[in-house]
């Protein structure tokens, strides 16, 4: 059963009908979409097969360009004045039967004259419409698109461009949640380094100078720094004190006497 049945007049936009049902199958799905050149078997009476999309069909588009009410029958007249053309009858059908009726309005068209509509057609003149135009295709086609799946949820819950939204949010968001987690963990490794000693700087969130376990006392102020070895035995040499110490360095030596006194 058709959702949407798509109403155009031979000779005025043909195209753009046809560009309009192709978007809306692919989209939606063929069974979804009718479309009387593609959608009725070689072999059935197109008469009755008309009638009856129009019956079960949700929505009809009703495909209308500068030519709609201008193109003329067999008669010479304007086909649209008689009571047995197709595309009167088709709108006629869904009018009295209640069908959500979305004229399209193609190209250069306007707004729909009722003064060339007959009476049974006065109420198209009081849809609201949209447009499409060749030069705006593609997003007249995803507006058009858009605004059926919203109106008729059975068509949305088939959306073939919604799931790919979703699907192609879904991807971005796992992406999203391992380049954090990995950024996690690697603050993780960099805070969980084990120093065992010395001054330097600690990377990860920590940073500045640090002292790992000292042995002594320990000045890393800028001020007067001292420093107190020990020695044993005989230490002749001269003693330095490594880095660059703005303060005054004050060393204050013990020696340590051996056994014998000296």
């Amino acid at each position: 059963m058709p959702d949407v049945f798509v109403n155009y007049r031979t000779g005025d936009e043909e195209s753009a009908a046809t560009m309009i049902a192709r978007e809306l199958a692919r989209r939606f799905g063929d069974e979804r979409i009718f479309f009387a050149s593609n959608s009725i078997e070689p072999g059935r009476r197109f008469p009755v097969e008309l009638v009856r999309a129009v019956e079960e069909c949700e929505a009809l588009l009703a495909v209308i360009g500068p030519r709609w009410a201008e193109v003329r029958g067999a008669d010479g007249r304007p086909a649209l004045e008689a009571e047995q053309d197709w595309t009167r009858r088709e709108i006629r059908t869904a009018l009295d039967l209640g069908v959500l009726v979305i004229p399209v309005l193609v190209g250069k068209a306007t707004r729909i004259d009722r003064t060339v509509l007959p009476d049974d057609l006065l109420e198209l003149a009081d849809c609201q419409y949209r447009r499409f135009d060749h030069r705006n295709a593609e997003s007249d086609l995803t507006a058009l698109g858009d605004t059926l799946a919203r109106l008729l949820p059975d068509l949305g819950a088939v959306d073939r461009d919604a799931r790919a939204v979703r699907k192609q949010a879904e991807a971005k968001s796992r992406a999203k949640l391992a380049r954090d987690t990995g950024h996690t963990r690697m603050r993780t490794r960099d805070t969980e380094q084990h120093v065992r000693g010395g001054i330097g700087n600690l990377n990860g969130d920590l940073s500045g100078t640090f002292v790992n376990e000292p042995q002594g006392p320990v000045n890393t102020g800028r001020g007067h720094q001292y420093n107190a070895p020990h020695f044993e035995g005989d230490n002749t040499g001269i003693q330095f004190t490594a880095g660059d110490n703005s303060g005054t360095v004050h060393q204050r030596f013990e020696r340590r006497h051996s056994d014998d006194g000296r």
